[in-house]
């Protein structure tokens, strides 16, 4: 392997949790790998970090995923802003707290879809607001298994130095 290039991993199996992070609320899907389909979870409402992160605990004791994925919002143009830097950080304390490989992938325009997808659903104003960002999760594991499944014949990228984690964009808190 070239000195700097990023270390390939296979990991393609199981139950994989991905999250659209934002300040107030985190949107949660489920996909499994083995069917390559997404499907929204639950969005947590919490106030606190220790709200939010117990609550994920939960979901990660239930659903007992082989990895995470975190949306990581860029500009439209790809440049990076200060949710970028939130959402990093959310994924390093999801990787540290829970000892699981987080991936990271590009979630420009999720919410705005899945606006979209519960408005043409026939869902009422009040009803989009509950399931947004939870959808949003869905759309952004859904495209994190395409965009997997079509490059490089399976292997996954990592980022140098996170030989357990694949190669996307991160989100943090």
């Amino acid at each position: 392997m070239k000195r700097g290039m990023p270390e390939r991993v296979d990991k393609r199996t199981g139950t994989v949790l991905a999250f659209d992070f934002g300040e107030k609320r985190i949107g949660i899907a489920v996909g499994e790998w083995e069917l390559l389909r997404a499907h929204p979870l639950t969005t947590i409402r919490l106030e606190t970090n220790a709200e939010r992160f117990s609550a994920i605990a939960a979901l990660i004791a239930e659903w007992q995923p082989s990895s995470l994925v975190v949306g990581r919002p860029l500009s439209l143009d790809g440049a990076t802003h200060a949710m970028t830097a939130r959402c990093t950080r959310f994924a390093n304390q999801l990787r540290g707290r829970f000892g699981l490989p987080v991936d990271h992938a590009d979630e420009r325009l999720s919410s705005t879809e899945a606006e979209a997808q519960l408005r043409s659903a026939g869902n009422r104003v009040r009803k989009r607001s509950e399931y947004v960002d939870a959808v949003a999760a869905q759309l952004i594991l859904q495209t994190y298994f395409a965009d997997m499944t079509s490059s490089d014949h399976g292997s996954l990228p990592t980022e140098p130095g996170h030989a357990d984690d694949r190669r996307t964009d991160t989100l943090s808190h």
